[in-house]
């Protein structure tokens, strides 16, 4: 199988691997992206960025546009909505098989192919995502202000979520399904000592409804089988976090209990010449502007392994 070759491979088209894109191919690296879907990742999801550094108002979409035009126009290479078939990342030569047939090789490979929020899984839930239907209080809690929304969830970031929200919107009314909280002590009294929260307990959602924006929702009780409609502006889900890394589990590339990519202060995986980058990694925040840098640090310290070696 015939190789084309690259100084970097970037796996993952988001906001890291963007990134990643632009400051290699800008430094003169031959360079290609990687992604099994539509380049600009979860951030295209998003309807409205209003937090993005120098940028008042934009959409995700428009975003990710913006952030592949530039990446293009330094000379990087782009292949979207492709199957990957094979990653070699040991020896000097990395490469990459996608389609079961088209081989790629390079020097550095800087994994960056995200992450996503666990989702219900339920009727409505890709229809209103984005449109009432969030994964991401810091993101999106400012476009629910003075409005009535339901939290998702019983852990640590679901409490600690509803509680921020309440900066934001008029009621926050946590939905889980068990009837005790599985977050730290400390996360679950604050909950209950905010006026603005109430408790809808061992119950769960079953199906979101409205036209072009979310509008109800319907919520089955579990103990006494009752369900019931509710209107809402807005529902938060919080019931865990998954990298996508399910490709790393049976490679060498160093993984910590949640399935997450360990990398040392340079970006660099226990693989010589492979980093990563974005919502791949073991971190505790999730934003573009986070994956921005982490793309930045590991495309400079790809760089510098190449012309180090």
């Amino acid at each position: 199988m015939e190789s084309k070759k690259y100084d970097i491979i970037i796996i993952g088209g988001g906001p890291a691997g963007l990134t990643a894109g632009i400051y290699s191919s800008r430094a003169k690296m031959k360079t290609l992206i990687v992604d099994t879907g539509t380049i600009g990742g979860q951030m295209i999801l998003t309807f409205e960025i209003a937090n993005y550094p120098g940028v008042e108002s934009t959409t995700g979409f428009q975003l990710a546009k913006t952030m592949k035009n530039q990446a293009k126009s330094f000379g990087c290479d782009i292949l979207s909505n492709v199957r990957l078939t094979d990653v070699e990342f040991k020896g000097k030569t990395k490469s990459v098989i996608i389609n079961n047939k088209d081989k790629y090789s390079g020097k550095a490979i800087i994994w960056a192919t995200g992450g996503r929020s666990r989702m219900l899984n339920i009727p409505g839930e890709k229809k209103f995502k984005g449109r009432g239907i969030s994964y991401c209080a810091t993101c999106d809690g400012d476009f629910f202000q003075d409005k009535e929304i339901i939290v998702v969830g019983g852990g640590n970031s679901a409490l600690e979520e509803a509680v921020a929200l309440t900066k934001y919107a008029s009621k926050v009314t946590i939905v889980h399904e068990f009837d005790h909280f599985q977050a730290f002590e400390h996360a679950v009294e604050e909950a209950k000592k905010n006026p603005k929260i109430d408790f809808i307990m061992e119950s769960h959602l079953q199906e979101f409804k409205g036209n072009d924006s979310l509008e109800k929702v319907v919520i089955k009780n579990l103990k006494s089988g009752k369900i019931t409609e509710k209107r809402i502006d807005g529902v938060f889900i919080f019931v865990g976090y998954e990298a996508n890394n399910d490709f790393l589990k049976d490679k060498d590339i160093k993984l910590n209990d949640w399935h997450e990519v360990v990398v040392n202060g340079n970006y660099e995986t226990n693989e010589e010449g492979v980093f990563a980058a974005g919502d791949a990694l073991a971190k505790r925040y999730r934003q573009i502007t986070t994956a921005v840098a982490d793309g930045t640090i590991a495309a400079l310290n790809a760089i510098e392994f190449i012309n180090r070696n």
